[in-house]
C-alpha cells in the first residue's frame, strides 16, 4: 500500500500543474514574471504578494479548476481535499515560499488565509521541519 501511495505522489509530480502550459496561463503568467523581474519576487503572503497573484484573475480561475491541490478547486476548501492533495499543497506552499526575498517557508500566511485547523497546521509544520526547511 505505500508503494502504491508512492507511485500517487510520483504521478502528481509529473503532472504538477501542467496547466501553466496551456495559453490561457501562458501569458499571464509571462506577463507576471516580467513584473517581478523588474520589482522584484514579493514574499509569500504578505500584501505585495497578494497583488500580484490577484493580476493573474481568470489565469488563477482556470488554474485552481485544473489543479486539485489547491483549495480554491473544492467548493469547501481545503475540507474537501484528500490526503495526496495535502501534501501536494504543502510543497507547492514551501515552493511559493521559498520565492521570496527571505527564503524560509512561510506557511502562516497560508494557514490564516485558508482557515486551516491548529492540528493540520502542527502536522505541516511538522512535516517540513522534519525534511529540513527553513521556518
Amino acid at each position: 500500500l505505500m508503494f502504491q501511495a508512492a507511485v500517487e505522489i510520483i504521478r502528481r509530480g509529473c503532472e504538477h500543474d501542467k496547466s501553466k502550459h496551456e495559453e490561457v496561463e501562458l501569458g499571464p503568467l509571462t506577463e507576471l514574471e516580467l513584473l517581478i523581474a523588474r520589482e522584484g519576487q514579493a514574499p509569500f503572503g504578505p500584501e505585495k504578494y497578494e497583488q500580484q497573484r490577484m493580476m493573474l484573475g481568470q489565469m488563477l480561475k482556470h488554474h485552481y479548476a485544473k489543479n486539485s491541490h489547491h483549495p480554491e478547486h473544492y467548493k469547501n476548501g481545503v475540507e474537501g481535499m484528500d490526503l495526496f492533495d495535502v501534501v501536494e499543497m504543502l510543497f507547492d506552499w514551501i515552493a511559493a515560499s521559498e520565492r521570496g526575498e527571505a527564503s524560509t517557508v512561510n506557511l502562516g500566511a497560508a494557514f490564516k488565509r485558508f482557515k486551516i485547523s491548529p492540528q493540520l497546521q502542527s502536522i505541516l509544520e511538522n512535516t517540513a521541519d522534519r525534511l529540513g526547511y527553513a521556518r
